[in-house]
């Protein structure tokens, strides 16, 4: 569906300090990587797509349309970049699922039967409660 090696020419990659774990690595070592992907100037996905993913993914895509996707959970850089490139396929991949369409049911005559059991239960609770019958 989507050609990776191609996308994956398109993003942008950041680096800078990250908090957590590393102890004096820390304040060294940029270890935090931000994925950056202009979402409507991608040549590689149709108007659909990126129409799709932009909706799916709102809260993620910046002003500009630019989607922004960071990791700093591990203690290199190389992990971090392998779990944001490992992320942002997946959010590619749920975001382009088009819906199940759902099929509509009717009850069964059982659960109806169930239900309309189930209710005249409660009433008669109610109304045994009532002081006035």
């Amino acid at each position: 569906m989507l050609n990776k090696d191609q996308i994956l020419k398109e993003l942008i990659f950041k680096t800078s300090r990250s908090s957590g774990s590393g102890g004096q690595n820390v304040n060294k070592v940029s270890t935090k990587v931000e994925l950056r992907f202009d979402l409507y100037s991608s040549v590689l996905l149709s108007e659909n797509q990126k129409e799709r993913i932009g909706f799916k993914l709102k809260n993620r895509i910046s002003s500009e349309g630019i989607l922004i996707i960071s990791s700093d959970s591990e203690r290199t850089q190389l992990r971090n970049k392998k779990n944001v490139i490992e992320l942002f396929f997946e959010l590619l991949e749920k975001a382009l699922q088009k819906p199940k369409k759902r099929v509509k049911t009717k009850p069964t005559r059982a659960s109806k039967e169930k239900r309309l059991k189930d209710k005249k239960i409660k009433s008669d609770k109610k109304k045994l409660r009532n002081p006035d019958e």
